[in-house]
């Protein structure tokens, strides 16, 4: 953009804009480059942005805000178990039917409720949240707790819901109630 700094209240509304004008998520790093300040400085204006309730969320491919479209979605909250090596598997019979995997929670002795945002919807994204994973170095949230965990889905169609759900309960992911 320039090479001048922009500053506080000026950036934010320019960070809010180009989150809003993307659909797909966008780095810190390139938020950073943007406006010609440092990834710690965009990730403080995410939070003031957050503690304005402004719907934006951090993913394993970077920021998003969340816009509310015209289209109903349904969400559904599905329990799964299986050891990490299954993990990519999990995810790509979620997203081959036309479903989101908005994030994963975990029941935690200590904490509670650890949710995490996960916000992969096809096979790349998978592909690259896997790479992130491993990369990192870090462990799956399903490790605590012995695979046991939940995904908040979301869909377009209760039909698509359904057919994810069929899928995960035929390949023995889905803890039955």
């Amino acid at each position: 953009m320039t090479d001048k700094k922009i500053l506080g209240e000026e950036r934010r509304d320019l960070l809010l804009r180009l989150l809003k004008e993307r659909k797909a998520p966008i780095t810190g790093g390139e938020l950073s480059s943007q406006t010609n300040v440092s990834r710690q400085i965009i990730v403080q204006d995410i939070s003031l942005l957050k503690a304005r309730n402004e719907p934006i969320i951090a993913t394993s491919q970077g920021y998003l805000y969340l816009n509310q479209g015209p289209e109903q979605q349904h969400q559904r909250v599905v329990a799964c178990i299986h050891p990490p090596e299954q993990t990519i598997e999990e995810l790509n019979l979620i997203v081959d039917n036309g479903v989101t995997i908005k994030d994963v929670i975990i029941e935690h002795p200590v904490y509670g409720d650890l949710t995490a945002s996960i916000m992969v919807s096809n096979r790349k994204e998978v592909e690259q949240f896997i790479e992130r994973i491993n990369q990192t170095n870090a462990s799956y949230l399903s490790q605590l707790t012995d695979g046991t965990h939940l995904h908040t889905l979301e869909a377009d169609s209760l039909a698509k819901l359904d057919a994810a759900c069929q899928a995960l309960g035929k390949a023995g992911f889905l803890i039955e109630s």
